[in-house]
């Protein structure tokens, strides 16, 4: 029997290989504060100001005020013993219309962020795109507009010409399945379309745009670069041929579409024989931007989802239905499997030998603060099974290089407002103090010597 206490960790950073980094996350628009420091509206703003968008029409203006206590933030991923902090640059800070001028508040802003990481000694990992769309360019049809490849690279130039040089990593766009998919099929993120010509014009324009931005990195002579593509294991909801290719289709849309246009060039037929009399004109010459080479990838991951028929013969036909296994408080299944899953197949089928990094995993649940004190027995147990599974995709070969929780600080959950909490740290949204939770004090423990 093990003698771990119940609020500690199973493993601790000598059971990794040396160098590997452990670090948390957050992103701009979810804990900055939109109205300071001269930032633009982004397309955020205006979906949350539409009635029935979000939770009691909650928005990000204030969040967790990240902009101005920023400094407190990063001691506490200091404190953790975390090795790095992978943070989001808002397009709309930078530049307020998307494009033209730059906000001068905003460039100051991360360059004190990425230098206050470097005086930590904390590595910067930084990604150019959460979501976060200036609302001028939303206007001129956003990421349905193939031009907004070019705007994306215009404003990586930018503020890649500030800070490009201190960053450990850079990444392009967040999660392109939750830019495209979720955000003009499902509709249940901004701009909120449903609409399937707008879903596969983001879904290749996503893509046209990583590559525009890599190539613009590149010739600044930044290295290191990276996408993060976000996975979610697809189980048949029984044993029937019509839920296994309802399933794999679903593996389709959400991780084999985008691995396969920057790895291989080209988009899964199965998904195409959907999408594709929706395609822009022309598409495969963008191809060779698409694939432009990056030097390692991001996984984010959270839940399987078990997947059915719906019988509608409307592509795609198919609908999401309760699973059994226990569920955090998004209602996602806990199935740590599917990390090692996404690794392994990843290494073997896309990257062949890239490095790998877990850049987001964690869960929420309904902390609260009593007596000073958050415990999370959840969390900890989450972490814990997760990042066995981490350590055996390595004993199998895979070169995975770190793993980052999501997420650093509660805080802004887009649509569902500031219900559910993912953080580390507990942040009362009236006072907005921040309380470390038993999970950081975990974490802390497991990785308090660095060598």
């Amino acid at each position: 029997m093990s003698d771990r206490k119940p609020m500690d960790l199973d493993l601790a950073r000598a059971d990794f290989p040396p160098g590997f980094v452990f670090g948390a996350a957050t992103s701009g628009y979810q804990i900055e504060g939109r109205r300071f420091g001269g930032c633009g509206l982004s397309h955020w703003d205006t979906f949350a100001a539409t009635p029935g968008n979000t939770v009691r029409g909650e928005d990000g203006a204030t969040a967790c005020d990240h902009y101005h206590r920023w400094r407190e933030d990063l001691d506490l991923v200091r404190d953790a013993g975390l090795d790095c902090y992978r943070f989001s640059i808002s397009w709309s800070r930078v530049l307020p219309e998307g494009r033209g001028a730059p906000n001068p508040a905003g460039l100051d802003f991360y360059e004190r962020l990425v230098d206050g990481m470097l005086e930590r000694g904390l590595q910067p990992f930084a990604t150019l795109y959460h979501w976060d769309l200036p609302v001028p360019l939303a206007d001129l049809g956003g990421w349905r507009n193939r031009d907004v490849a070019d705007w994306f690279a215009d404003y990586t130039e930018v503020i890649m010409k500030r800070i490009g040089d201190r960053l450990e990593t850079a990444a392009t766009i967040n999660e392109p399945w939750c830019v495209s998919w979720l955000s003009h099929f499902l509709g249940e993120h901004a701009p909120g379309l449903r609409d399937i010509r707008a879903t596969a014009r983001s879904m290749h324009h996503v893509l046209l745009a990583h590559g525009r931005a890599t190539q613009a990195m590149r010739s600044l002579g930044m290295k290191n670069l990276g996408l993060v593509t976000n996975f979610e294991y697809a189980s048949p909801a029984d044993d029937s041929p019509e839920a296994a290719r309802a399933a794999r289709l679903y593996d389709g849309i959400y991780n084999r579409w985008f691995l396969g246009g920057v790895f291989d060039k080209a988009y899964p037929q199965d998904v195409l024989e959907g999408l594709g009399p929706h395609m822009p004109e022309g598409y495969e010459q963008d191809f060779d931007i698409i694939g432009t080479p990056v030097d390692w990838l991001g996984i984010n991951y959270y839940t399987r989802k078990v997947i059915a028929p719906d019988g509608s013969g409307q592509f795609p036909a198919l609908k999401e239905v309760e699973g059994p296994l226990p569920k955090t408080q998004m209602n996602w299944e806990i199935f740590p499997e599917g990390l090692h899953h996404f690794i392994t197949w990843t290494h073997r089928r896309y990257t062949k030998g890239l490095p790998i990094y877990v850049t987001e995993n964690g869960m929420a649940s309904p902390d609260t603060l009593s007596d000073g004190r958050v415990d999370d027995p959840a969390r900890i147990e989450y972490l814990n099974r997760h990042l066995k599974e981490v350590r055996r995709a390595i004993d199998e070969g895979a070169p995975v290089k770190g793993y980052i929780v999501w997420s650093l600080l509660d805080n802004y959950e887009w649509s569902l407002g500031y219900e559910k909490r993912f953080g580390l740290v507990h942040v009362d949204f009236d006072t907005l103090e921040r309380t470390p939770k038993a999970s950081w004090h975990a974490l802390g423990r497991a990785l308090k010597d660095k060598g």
